[in-house]
C-alpha cells in the first residue's frame, strides 16, 4: 500500500512545515498549522489513479490560425487601456491596492460603465450593504446606471445566482471577504482566498462571464493571500497613488489578453475618479522652471510615454549619518548613483542629506530615469537650475558609462509635443530624423559632471 502523503501548512501565509509547531515561523501566527493531505490519502479513488488509464487530451498544432478574442469596451479609455483595449469575456481580472485609494469607486464607475454599454452587470460586495453603494453611486452621478446589487460573502450563494442570472460582468469586492463553506477556516485566510479565487475564475471560464476580482494589498505592497492567485486569474492590475495627490495610477503587472506594464492615469474628483487624457500635461502643470534640482524625465510606462518632473534636494547634514529620502523611485537605485558620483566623478554626498521626490504621486521604476536623477543632484547640489525646455534620458553604469534605453523615439516625440527644444541622451543613441529636438549627447557621467557642473567637485 502507497505510503500517505502528509505535509504540515500554515493556513495563514502557506509555508510548508516539517513538524508541527505551535506558532508558524514564517508569518507569526499561532495555532495555523494544519495537516495538508496529498494526493495518495484522498481517498479510494485516488490511491488506485495510477492504475487507471486516463482520458486522451486533445491536441491542436501550434501553427494553427483563430481569431483574437472578441472585447467589450467600456468607455472609460484609461480603463480599457490597461485591459489591453476592452473586456474579454470569460476572463478573470485581480485589481489590487491599499485601503481607502479608490478601489471601489473606480469598480463602482467601471460596472456602471460596462452595462450602460449593455453589459449585464452585478456588483456583489462583501463589505458594504446595498444602501451604502446606492450612496456612493448617487454621489457619483450613477444612481440610474443598470447595475444589479448584491451583499453577500458565501460562494455557494453567489455562484447559484450568477449561474441562473448568466451576467457578463461580474464585480466581487473584494475577494478576501467571500467564504466557501466546504473549507474549515475564517475568511481571509490563505485557504479561503485561494479555493474562492479558484471557484470564481473557474466559473469565469466555463460561463464566459467576465470576473473582477477586488483584493486588499499587505504593507509590502502584495495582494493579501497566497500569490497562486495572481497565477489563477488572467489579468492583474494595481490601483497605485499617493493619499496626498489627487492622482491615481492603474498599472498592468500581468495580461494574458495585451501588454504588461500599461499604465492608466486618473484623477480623484469630487464626483469620483475622472480620467486624464494627457496626463504629462498635468503632471508638468505646476513646474518651477527656474528652480534648482528640477528636471523633467522622459520616460515609458508600458506603451505610453510619459514627461514627469524629478525633484531633488541636497542639504547639508550635521554629524552623524545623513539621511536618504526617496518617494516613488528605487531607494537601492539612488545609493548607486550616489556610489557611481562618489567614486567615479569625484563628487561627495556623504555629508549631505539627499531627498528624490517623483512629482505627481507617480512611481518609476525603469533605469532609463537615471541620467535625469544625477542631474537633479547636481543642480541642487551647485544651485545651478538646468535650462527649463530640457528632458533627460539615460542609464548609467557602475562605470560612469551612459547607456542606451527603449524607445528613444516615442520619448522625443512627446517632448517635442509638449514645447521641449533639447533632449540630453545617450551617446549611442542615432539620430531620430523625424523629431525636432536638438540632441545632446552625454558619453558618460564623469564628462556630463565637468561640462555643465563644474562646481560639483
Amino acid at each position: 500500500m502507497a505510503k500517505v502523503a502528509i505535509s504540515l501548512v500554515c493556513r495563514e501565509c502557506g509555508v510548508t512545515h516539517r513538524k508541527w509547531s505551535g506558532r508558524c515561523d514564517a508569518c507569526g501566527a499561532w495555532n495555523a498549522i494544519e495537516e495538508d493531505r496529498g494526493l495518495s490519502a484522498a481517498g479510494p479513488a485516488a490511491r488506485t489513479l495510477g492504475a487507471r488509464k486516463g482520458r486522451a487530451v486533445e491536441l491542436s498544432p501550434l501553427a494553427e490560425s483563430e481569431d483574437p478574442p472578441p472585447r467589450r469596451s467600456s468607455g472609460i479609455a484609461e480603463f480599457d487601456r490597461v485591459l489591453g483595449g476592452g473586456l474579454v469575456p470569460g476572463s478573470a481580472i485581480l485589481v489590487g491596492g491599499d485601503p481607502g485609494i479608490g478601489k471601489s469607486t473606480l469598480m463602482l464607475q467601471a460596472a456602471a460603465a460596462f452595462a450602460s454599454a449593455g453589459a449585464r452587470t452585478i456588483y456583489v460586495s462583501g463589505e458594504e450593504a446595498p444602501a451604502q453603494i446606492r450612496m456612493r453611486a448617487a454621489r457619483l452621478g450613477l444612481a440610474e446606471a443598470p447595475v444589479m446589487l448584491a451583499a453577500e460573502t458565501n460562494l455557494r450563494d453567489i455562484l447559484t445566482t450568477l449561474d441562473a442570472e448568466r451576467p457578463a460582468l461580474v464585480v466581487i469586492d473584494s475577494i478576501q471577504t467571500m467564504w466557501a463553506d466546504h473549507i474549515d477556516s475564517a475568511p481571509g485566510s490563505v485557504a479561503q482566498v485561494r479555493a474562492t479565487a479558484h471557484e470564481l475564475t473557474s466559473f469565469a471560464k466555463r460561463r464566459e462571464v467576465s470576473v473582477i476580482l477586488v483584493g486588499h494589498v499587505t504593507k509590502e505592497g502584495q495582494i493579501a493571500g497566497p500569490r497562486v492567485i495572481e497565477h489563477m486569474v488572467d489579468t492583474v492590475l494595481y490601483f497605485e497613488g499617493e493619499r496626498g495627490h489627487q492622482f491615481r495610477i492603474l498599472r498592468t503587472v500581468k495580461n494574458r489578453f495585451g501588454p504588461a506594464g500599461e499604465i492608466g492615469v486618473f484623477e480623484m474628483t469630487g464626483q469620483g475618479l475622472a480620467e486624464v487624457a494627457n496626463p504629462s500635461a498635468l503632471f508638468l502643470g505646476e513646474r518651477a522652471e527656474t528652480a534648482s534640482g528640477s528636471v523633467v524625465f522622459a520616460g515609458i510606462e508600458g506603451t505610453r510615454p510619459l514627461l514627469v518632473e524629478l525633484q531633488a534636494l541636497v542639504a547639508p547634514s550635521p554629524p552623524g549619518t545623513p539621511r536618504r529620502a526617496v518617494v516613488g523611485w528605487d531607494a537601492s537605485r539612488l545609493a548607486m548613483i550616489l556610489a557611481v558620483l562618489e567614486a567615479r566623478c569625484g563628487v561627495s554626498l556623504a555629508g549631505h542629506d539627499v531627498y528624490l521626490n517623483v512629482a505627481g504621486g507617480l512611481r518609476i521604476s525603469e533605469p532609463a530615469a537615471d541620467l535625469a536623477v544625477a542631474a537633479a543632484l547636481l543642480s541642487s547640489l551647485t544651485g545651478e537650475a538646468i535650462a527649463p525646455e530640457t528632458v533627460i534620458f539615460g542609464e548609467i553604469s557602475l562605470s560612469g558609462a551612459i547607456r542606451p534605453v527603449t524607445q528613444p523615439e516615442l520619448r522625443l516625440k512627446e517632448a517635442e509635443k509638449l514645447g521641449f527644444s533639447t533632449a540630453c541622451v545617450p551617446y549611442q543613441m542615432k539620430r531620430v530624423d523625424e523629431s525636432g529636438i536638438s540632441l545632446r549627447r552625454v558619453q558618460d557621467l564623469p564628462g556630463f559632471v565637468a561640462d555643465d557642473f563644474p562646481g560639483a567637485r
